[in-house]
């Protein structure tokens, strides 16, 4: 633990509300973009994302790493990360919801695209026989190959 004065724990309690307040609008930002499935901003916002989470975990530890100085803090201060990382926690709640979906989503529709492939492939595929002739009947083993990287 580190000798801390009241001053540099609220400057410290300050620059977290701060990274939680850029979270916060990092979030909000990717929840809009989930809920319109535009995947190429998600894309955008990743760096953001990651670079915040960064920050915030690394404040989060030395504030656990001083938990005992966190008492000399300003109690506004302290109100504040109390309401901010209830909002924090709400909206991380509602962008993990809409990741999952989006997620089974694509999964589901990947999934159909693989199947609807496979019944034309086999509808409309010759292939030679097992003595080495044209069979049009035998089709069942032709091969397929699926990019899964949509």
């Amino acid at each position: 633990m580190e000798n801390l004065s009241v001053n540099e724990i609220n400057n410290k309690l300050a620059d977290l509300l701060d990274i939680i307040d850029g979270f916060i609008e990092i979030l909000e930002l990717e929840n809009t973009a989930l809920e319109k499935f535009d995947a190429e901003e998600v894309g955008k916002l990743y760096e953001q994302k990651m670079k915040a989470v960064s920050a915030y975990r690394s404040l989060s530890a030395f504030f656990i790493k001083n938990a005992e100085s966190l008492k000399m803090a300003d109690l506004n201060l302290k109100a504040e990360l109390k309401e901010a990382s209830r909002e924090l926690d709400e909206i991380l709640k509602e962008n993990e919801l809409l990741l999952k979906t989006r997620m089974e989503t694509s999964k589901n529709v990947m999934n159909t695209i693989i199947n609807i492939a496979k019944v034309t492939n086999n509808n409309n595929a010759t292939s030679y026989g097992a003595h080495g002739t044209y069979s049009p009947l035998d089709n069942n083993k032709n091969a397929l190959a699926i990019n899964r990287t949509l």
